[in-house]
């Protein structure tokens, strides 16, 4: 089974990334792990973690934290481009990096790959593998516009973590999961529980069909 390739960026939204490796050993999926350097740091600032930058020491940090003994997970230091995802003749299924930074999509834009999540993303895109690219900025400017137009073009998907109300969220868990399995949809992982979307008054809960919300829509159906 080719592994996916998971990368963190220093953005905020950290617990993304945190339930998405969760999810992804709790399927049996392999995961090829690269946390950078900023992403080190935002994890400290959001979650009080202090993720090891050692890649042994990491794989033990995230087995532990999520709980998980299932599934495949190698971890790589952040400047590791000798790893075997800065290659393309590793083959993997596909990339996505949750969060993204605007510096580091700006940075693939452009060909530079100061970093292996950069690297990596280079090769998905040289590959004309599957790349997702979830950007956790707002509001965009024009110069944020323009690369991740550029991304788009040379064969990214472009996934901002984007809440929906329609699935009927209680909790911030509840949002969480939606953000992570929407986005590794693209990618065709059949990941955790989640309430999609069956048209008005046919959400699992029937006692609150009369308040389904459609997409795009904060209002009940009539």
């Amino acid at each position: 089974m080719d592994p996916v390739v998971l990368a963190v960026s220093g953005a905020s939204a950290q617990p993304l990334a945190r339930r998405a490796l969760q999810l992804l050993l709790e399927a049996g999926q392999a995961v090829e792990m690269v946390t950078s350097r900023g992403a080190i740091g935002v994890w400290q600032a959001e979650l009080g973690l202090r993720v090891p930058s050692e890649p042994e020491a990491q794989e033990r940090f995230w087995r532990q934290e999520t709980g998980c003994r299932t599934g495949r997970l190698r971890c790589h230091r952040w400047n590791d481009q000798a790893a075997a995802i800065a290659s393309g003749s590793y083959r993997t299924r596909g990339m996505v990096i949750l969060p993204a930074s605007m510096g580091t999509v700006g940075r693939i834009a452009s060909g530079v790959a100061l970093d292996l999540v950069e690297r990596a993303a280079d090769v998905h895109l040289k590959e004309a593998r599957p790349l997702v690219i979830c950007p956790r900025e707002t509001p965009w400017n024009l110069v944020h516009l323009r690369n991740l137009t550029a991304l788009a073009e040379a064969g990214a998907r472009i996934a901002p973590p984007v809440p929906a109300w329609y699935h009927q969220p209680r909790t911030i868990e509840d949002m969480v999961d939606f953000l992570v399995i929407r986005t590794f949809d693209l990618l065709g992982f059949e990941l955790g529980q989640l309430q999609r979307w069956q048209g008005p008054g046919r959400g699992a809960d029937s006692a609150n069909a009369s308040t389904q919300e459609s997409p795009g829509s904060l209002l009940p159906l009539p």
